[in-house]
């Protein structure tokens, strides 16, 4: 959710945070500000995109060397001017950047309002500043003492940045649920929500820790605890090119990523699998390695795209490893008094690694005793901090907002992990390892042939774009690419659509098949075959209109279907990765066809950060 920026040095302030917002607008684009320092702490704030910011400040005074910047991802209070970020505190001696909720607000603005404070916004991030500076006031204190003592007082997540007009070179930082990560350079500092808008100035960062605040002044970086005693910074080296988070030739980042995906693959398996060898070893697995071997079960925690593959994983691990999997939605798992024990193995999957409702999961199931491993994509994040063990993606950034390239490297990663679970305990013959470490090291080839399809899906994508809804059907394996394949149409065409198993059709959605209902089947040649082929024929004795997904040199679907996309052969296990390409590719054409911002989907954004 949010995006955050801010600088404090010799440089220019401005522009560093206008095109650091522009490279977070993925988390938020309901409305942009920036808070400025010349002759006074000014803010400047505007309804809608960062342009829409940018357009707006153009001929303003603007000149300043510190400053804080947002984007804005609407929680409470509708997008607007007005609730737009930076806030003033009700002196206008103080602003605030917030990404987060602050579930207590209500309460806390309702004392506030009894001492005499007024809002002007219906945000709870309106709130926190006010509290700060109240607490300031009345303790006669410090800012950053006034920032400890405010923190303490609230419930909830936040990354925040405090600007003070009697602190000219100060910057306060504080986190807790959500990532904050400061990049140091020669006597300047800048602060952002993730790395993409640091990595153009210094790779040299710290990742600000939960209930950690941070002090900026006079050129000095000081970090405490919410208990005010002094932290020891760790500055670690950023492994991030500028190029990775650059369009590249591409109209749009999405379509990037999606052809990213043979290279994203390939680097989630680097230095992992080697079928000639026998190799394949995750080494941020190795500590805990047997409690995984032994676990009686696995539950495995996500939200989205990443539940899909947690999907996925449940027949990966069940099938491969033959331990029993249970997939719960994150945001779903600690409410309903889950039954977890000691020994109980809990997969968190998150791209971000941030996800709120992820991050509750684990906290929840370590309590519990269970041993967490975390599967994520940004080094640094909470999750892969808050895990017991887990394994990196190494898939690079990912800044469309529908998730494409992650899903297929989370697959990866999971796949490998049962593998070598399946290994270990003898539950696959050595040959069917050696077979397996082979087709993983082939996927990215393959994958590279079914983009070629590109070309193919632009037509289809012509004859649907005006469809109402859309049905994925699948089996097996590809029962969650089913899922996915809808999710995709939904979130960035706006198109009604829904993922089934495909036997399931007769149980009601059958009813909604008409002559102008397409359905999309999943239907290489695997073990449910020869089912899925009389689900077509179900589909078209009702004169739905069918776009298969088939394994390359398949003629008999081809014979009933409209349409056809092949991929290529793999083992079953492995399938998914080839043929959830053709359903990104689908969802990207029909959506640039129907005039949708594929990067930045209306209401959505890239990293859920609240509950």
């Amino acid at each position: 959710m949010c995006g955050i920026v801010a600088y404090v040095g010799h440089r220019e302030a401005c522009p560093i945070i206008i095109k650091g917002l522009k490279r977070l607008e993925y988390r938020g684009y309901d409305s942009a500000g920036i808070a400025l320092m010349a002759d006074q702490l000014t803010v400047y704030k505007k309804k809608g995109k960062v342009s829409e910011l940018e357009a707006f400040i153009q001929n303003l005074p603007i000149h300043s060397n510190i400053g804080i910047g947002h984007t804005r991802w609407a929680t409470h209070g509708e997008p607007n001017d007005v609730n737009a970020h930076p806030h003033y505190s009700s002196n206008k001696e103080l602003a605030i950047i917030h990404n987060g909720i602050i579930e207590n607000y209500s309460s806390l603005k309702k004392e506030l309002q009894s001492r005499g404070h007024v809002f002007l916004s219906d945000t709870d991030s309106e709130v926190f500043i006010h509290l700060i500076e109240d607490v300031k006031q009345n303790n006669n204190c410090t800012l950053d003492e006034a920032v400890r003592l405010a923190l303490s007082m609230v419930v909830g997540a936040y990354a925040i940045v405090v600007m003070s007009n009697n602190d000219k070179d100060m910057l306060i930082a504080a986190r807790k649920g959500s990532p904050l990560v400061i990049g140091i350079g020669k006597k300047e500092f800048f602060l952002a929500s993730d790395a993409s808008p640091i990595i153009e100035y210094t790779n040299d960062v710290v990742y600000l820790n939960d209930y950690e605040i941070a002090i900026i002044d006079k050129g000095e970086l000081t970090i405490k605890n919410i208990n005010a005693v002094k932290q020891t910074p760790y500055v670690q080296r950023l492994d991030l090119e500028l190029d990775q988070i650059e369009k590249g030739g591409y109209p749009h980042f999405m379509l990037k990523e999606i052809f990213e995906q043979p290279k994203s693959i390939t680097d989630s398996m680097r230095g992992r699998v080697n079928a000639s060898t026998g190799h394949l070893q995750l080494g941020g697995i190795l500590q805990y390695l047997n409690k995984l071997i032994n676990a009686e079960r696995i539950i495995i925690v996500a939200c989205g795209t990443s539940w899909h593959a947690g999907l996925v994983a449940e027949y990966l691990f069940e099938d491969i490893a033959r331990i029993p999997v249970e997939v719960e939605y994150a945001s779903e798992f600690r409410y309903r008094n889950p039954i977890i024990k000691e020994g109980d193995v809990v997969i968190a999957i998150s791209q971000s690694g941030e996800t709120a409702d992820t991050l509750a999961a684990i906290e929840l199931a370590k309590s519990k005793g269970a041993v967490i491993f975390g599967v994520c994509n940004v080094v640094g994040s909470s999750i892969s901090r808050a895990s017991h063990e887990g394994a990196y993606l190494h898939a690079g950034p990912e800044i469309g907002v529908a998730s494409t390239k992650a899903f297929t490297a989370q697959v990866s990663v999971l796949a490998m992990m049962a593998i070598i679970v399946g290994n270990k305990k003898g539950t696959i013959t050595e040959s069917q390892y050696i077979s397996l470490l082979a087709e993983l090291e082939n996927i990215p080839a393959k994958v590279e042939k079914a983009l070629q399809s590109n070309d193919q899906i632009i037509k289809i994508a012509e004859k649907f774009k005006d469809a109402k809804n859309f049905l994925y059907l699948g089996r097996g394996y590809n029962f969650p690419v089913a899922l996915e394949g809808a999710l995709k149409l939904k979130e960035i065409s706006y198109i009604h659509a829904e993922g089934y198993p495909a036997a399931e059709m007769k149980h009601g959605p059958i009813a909604l098949i008409d002559e102008n209902m397409p359905v999309c089947v999943i239907a290489p040649q695997d073990n449910s075959y020869e089912k899925i082929v009389s689900n077509i024929q179900e589909v078209r004795a009702r004169k739905g209109r069918v776009i298969a997904v088939v394994t390359e040199g398949d003629t008999h679907i081809a014979e009933m279907a409209e349409y056809t996309i092949e991929v290529p052969a793999t083992h079953e296990a492995l399938m998914p990765l080839l043929t959830v390409i053709p359903l990104q590719l689908l969802s990207y054409h029909i959506a640039i066809m129907r005039d949708c911002n594929v990067d930045q989907p209306r209401n959505l954004a890239k990293s859920v950060t609240v509950e």
